[in-house]
């Protein structure tokens, strides 16, 4: 650990150097990725900082109580200091070992959030819709922007499916973890008898690809117009103005028709077809690098069950946290920062536990 502090200080030192240097003055770009990776080293380094500060006032209490000539009030002093020092010590310790974490590159990106109704029918797809009302509504205290781009409606309301673009300040570190089949439990409002119903929601958290990650080649494109259809199949749009864009080498097939006009339509279709392409390929690459590992750390698998919603009980519970709550609606509310904290610090264990594991 000492070794790679030492290496962080000096990258930083040397990137703080290059911000005067004559050819990054010249580049506004450069600047820019400087002050970026400078930015994320900092914390690293004055923690290093406190660190080193803490073992040196460490050293002169042990100091001190080694001094035969030192009075006894001076020692007890001394002794109660280095207690309090070395407590210090071990969480700087802690912290230290948490931002020296491998971070994942995509943690500065938007996402693009699919929700998708699974088992359960119309129920599904009414939970769908609460799945929807329960992200925009956590985007919103974020003061994150978010943007529909694609609705499937079911016949009754509810969403088959839904893709939202949201953007903001490092959308995607917050909302990885949230990719798995979300399970509700509750009694219909079609079900006369009362029986309690369980469904499946499907979600997926895709970092939004931008045109520098994801090249596409327009030969490798076919694009289509259709007729857009509403809810129950009802026509909302007489023009053919809904695109249907299907990516020839993976057979990927994205379609767009909320706007009323065919280039935005088209614009929000490959921005989708960027992001699954990308998923496709990161995930091949954490699929990789799992077989050698005997976890997989990152985000949940999409066929794993993450978390049920009990309405019956007011319940929510995470599944890989073995945490419950007794405040369903709070989080259906988009209070959902507690849940989000805990697996963020839970994932984060996990990979601390398997960077010690690989290094002994």
């Amino acid at each position: 650990m000492f070794q790679e502090l030492e290496d962080i200080k000096e990258k930083y030192r040397q990137l703080t150097l290059s911000l005067s240097d004559s050819a990054s003055i010249s580049d506004p770009q450069k600047i820019k990725k400087i002050a970026k990776e400078l930015s994320s080293l900092e914390p690293i380094v004055k923690r290093s900082e406190d660190y080193e500060k803490v073992t040196k006032d460490i050293q002169e209490s042990k100091e001190i109580l080694a001094d035969s000539q030192s009075d006894s009030e001076l020692k007890e002093l001394a002794e109660e200091e280095l207690k309090k020092l070395q407590k210090k010590e071990g969480q700087i310790e802690e912290e230290l070992k948490m931002l020296l974490l491998p971070t994942d590159p995509n943690d500065e990106k938007n996402v693009l959030l699919e929700i998708r109704a699974g088992a359960g029918g119309d129920e599904a797809s009414l939970f769908a819709q609460d799945l929807f009302r329960m992200y925009s509504m956590y985007a919103e205290k974020k003061k994150w922007k978010s943007e529909v781009l694609n609705t499937s409606y079911s016949p009754i309301g509810g969403f088959k499916e839904i893709i939202i673009n949201i953007r903001g300040e490092k959308v995607y570190s917050q909302l990885k973890y949230e990719s798995g089949v979300h399970r509700v439990q509750r009694v219909p409002q079609t079900e006369a008898s009362g029986r309690i119903h369980t469904s499946t929601v499907t979600v997926a958290v895709l970092p939004e690809a931008d045109e520098v990650d994801v090249k596409l080649d327009p030969k490798d494109l076919n694009i289509e117009a259709f007729g857009a259809s509403g809810p129950g199949g009802q026509s909302v749009n007489r023009n053919y103005s809904a695109i249907r864009v299907t990516h020839r080498p993976s057979g990927l097939a994205v379609s767009c028709q909320d706007e009323k006009s065919q280039h935005r339509n088209k614009e929000k279709a490959l921005r989708i077809l960027r992001s699954r392409l990308l998923d496709i390929v990161q995930r091949e690459q954490h699929e990789k690098i799992a077989q050698n590992r005997k976890s997989q750390v990152g985000t949940g698998e999409r066929s794993e069950k993450i978390r049920t919603y009990n309405f019956p009980q007011s319940r929510i519970t995470d599944h890989r946290l073995n945490l419950s709550l007794h405040k369903l609606e709070a989080v259906l509310d988009g209070s959902i920062d507690g849940i989000i904290d805990a697996l963020t610090l839970h994932f984060q264990a996990k990979m601390m536990e398997e960077r010690t594991s690989s290094s002994g």
